[in-house]
């Protein structure tokens, strides 16, 4: 019996993390599950494209609350210096740029 008792209790207390995953609470104000139809993907080549297609998302991810304004501030500090290089005519470098910030704030 104490062996059934400890699997028990072992298996209650693997599924206790598990249960913390749960979201019980509502979106909060200003917050928005979907993309408003309304959005468009900006078009365009090269960095240039690149660069504003990045701030598209970014700018719906704020909007939507999906990334918090810290966040979006720190890639948007990244997009200006990528949009900089890119004027430069630094192309290469500014989609280096650019990808780098993805993947450092988990858009790859």
């Amino acid at each position: 019996m104490t062996i059934a008792m400890r699997s028990l209790w072992l298996a209650g207390l693997v599924a206790l993390p598990l249960a913390a995953c749960n979201q019980t609470a509502a979106p909060t104000a200003g917050s928005a599950s979907v993309t408003p139809a309304s959005f468009r993907m900006p078009e365009g080549s090269g960095c240039r494209g690149e660069v504003a297609r990045y701030r598209a998302v970014m700018s719906n991810d704020l909007a939507m609350g999906h990334v918090n304004q810290t966040v979006y501030s720190r890639v948007e500090r990244d997009i200006a210096q990528a949009e900089a290089a890119c004027a430069a005519g630094r192309d290469a470098q500014a989609l280096r740029m650019v990808n780098a910030t993805k993947a450092r704030f988990g858009y790859r």
